[in-house]
């Protein structure tokens, strides 16, 4: 009776001493800057917004201009296709969710059908009339789209403003086409609003010389070419604001491997680096164009316009353009991290100051101090040596929970310290369930021994119960609910599961082993 196998003993230990490993890293921050660092894990519990202080922005993504885009590009893809079968057609209309073709025979719809299936497969819908075709896209292509586009988002985000991966960054969906961007310990946003402003879409595009601007002002640009603006800055070198470019870029910015901000001249300029297959493009390139102007063209602006002298064999080159070191940074920065797939708009913007985060923290940690010290009296009170008992596991479920929080790296709120508190009162509410039991047992007139065992046994059922509702719960608020709410349910949740092993099974370990060395007549409940 009241035995327990020694596998399991031995599991209990271990827990309870890795779970005060994996939390000193948390509780003793100071070891990270000491010579033991490398003797303890680097993951930990990290401070939010509301504890620390910090930046916080929500982002919208225009997820209309991306499959705006897409369609855009789906059309050039199909208009390709119709000028290689010499299939005529007279205009494409693009609307938000259809693409219209009107061929200029109606002799053409069956061979202009297998071509639009061959790009998009089965899933094109496509609906005829004599020699008009309207293209749909299925909702699963479009879900898909969306899913890619904030997925996407969301990494480049975190590539900008974390490119070393220290600053802690919480990036967190909201809604559909919303993110929620975080970043403790940073008192001025405006740099972070800088680098997610622009999308950071490079491209080279040759100059196209065989049009007069005049003419291309009025309208008159050729087929394949389109008009560019200039960047301000770049205005002055060519004594024009505009200049017409080929449309197909012949490098496109997802080419590049790597970007530095490097000084040529007295000037900052931006050196990169490209793929192999982009240093194979950029050779014969440059090897064919000798002569002509570069343009390179960075979110629609061209921010630069080199001539190409010789042929640029080595897969890289450099950006100029009246660069200042902290915009030549900057640009860099983009490029390294990638281009955004659509433009984010800012639509809400907070700071929290770093004295308010130290006052949270301190509220905190009273509230903690407070609710662990009440309830370990109250135990004692009520359940005097049991009550110690209680009380050690208590300890023990707040390390744990602390532990299994470093092992996510995750990230501590107010909603979760307010999830912990409550974790340790119904820690507790398990132990008063099985002490409960216990005297029940001995008021039947039952052994101390079988007392206990029974004690725990019938109280097992209830404890999982409750535990499991709350936990059901606590799933529901994270599935529904944003930002702190679901930092209060995983707290909560974890607290709970360890709980319910600091009540039941490291209790009954220590009271098994007093039982054997005290073997007490009577229980002092």
């Amino acid at each position: 009776m009241l035995t327990i196998p020694k596998w399991k003993v031995y599991t209990i230990i271990f827990t309870c001493l890795i779970s005060i490993y994996l939390s000193i890293p948390t509780l003793f921050p100071q070891i990270a800057d000491s010579s033991l660092k490398s003797a303890f894990p680097a993951n930990k519990v990290n401070l939010g917004l509301d504890l620390r202080g910090g930046a916080s922005l929500l982002l919208e993504v225009d997820s209309k201009h991306y499959f705006s885009e897409q369609l855009e590009n789906t059309v050039e893809q199909i208009k390709t296709k119709l000028r290689m079968e010499k299939i005529g057609f007279e205009k494409f209309d693009i609307t938000e969710d259809y693409i219209t073709i009107h061929l200029s025979s109606a002799d053409s719809v069956y061979d202009t059908k297998t071509i639009i299936y061959n790009i998009f497969g089965n899933t094109a819908q496509i609906e005829t009339n004599k020699n008009v075709l309207i293209l749909s896209l299925a909702q699963i292509i479009k879900s898909g789209l969306k899913n890619n586009l904030m997925a996407q988002t969301q990494e480049i985000i975190r590539r900008r403003i974390d490119e070393t991966g220290t600053k802690e960054v919480d990036l967190q969906m909201q809604g559909d086409n919303q993110i929620l961007l975080q970043v403790p310990g940073l008192e001025n946003p405006e740099q972070i609003k800088r680098l997610l402003g622009q999308t950071a879409k490079l491209s080279f595009h040759l100059v196209d010389d065989s049009v007069r601007l005049s003419d291309a002002a009025n309208g008159k640009v050729p087929y394949g070419s389109k008009l560019l603006p200039l960047d301000t800055k770049e205005r002055g070198n060519f004594g024009k604001s505009v200049l017409v470019v080929k449309s197909r870029a012949a490098l496109s910015g997802d080419m590049l491997t790597d970007a530095q901000t490097t000084v040529n001249n007295g000037s900052a300029v931006v050196h990169f680096k490209l793929t192999s297959v982009g240093s194979k493009i950029f050779a014969d390139l440059t090897s064919k164009n000798t002569g002509k102007l570069l343009a390179i063209v960075l979110d629609g602006k061209i921010i630069s316009a080199p001539g190409i002298r010789e042929p640029i064999l080595g897969g890289s080159g450099t950006i100029s353009g009246n660069f200042s070191i902290q915009s030549a940074n900057e640009l860099a920065l983009l490029l390294r991290a990638g281009a955004l797939p659509a433009p984010i708009n800012i639509i809400e913007e907070r700071t929290v100051g770093p004295s308010l985060g130290a006052d949270s923290i301190e509220a905190g940690i009273k509230a903690v101090v407070a609710g662990v010290v009440l309830v370990m009296l109250l135990m004692f009170v009520f359940y005097g040596l049991f009550g110690m008992v209680a009380n050690f596991a208590l300890v023990f479920n707040l390390l744990m929970t602390i532990a299994a929080l470093s092992l996510f790296n995750a990230t501590l709120t107010l909603p979760g310290i307010a999830g912990m508190v409550l974790t340790l009162g119904m820690a507790v509410d398990a132990n008063v369930l099985i002490f409960e039991r216990v005297k029940e047992e001995v008021k039947k007139g039952k052994s101390p021994l079988s007392a206990l065992e029974s004690g725990y046994n019938l109280a097992f059922s209830t404890i999982l119960d409750s535990n499991l509702t709350t936990i059901l719960a606590a799933i529901i608020l994270y599935i529904f609910g944003t930002g702190p709410v679901k930092g209060f349910a995983v707290t909560l949740t974890i607290g709970i599961l360890c709980s319910m092993f600091t009540a039941v099974s490291l209790t009954k370990l220590i009271i098994a082993k007093w039982y054997r060395t005290k073997k007490p007549k009577l229980l002092m409940l």
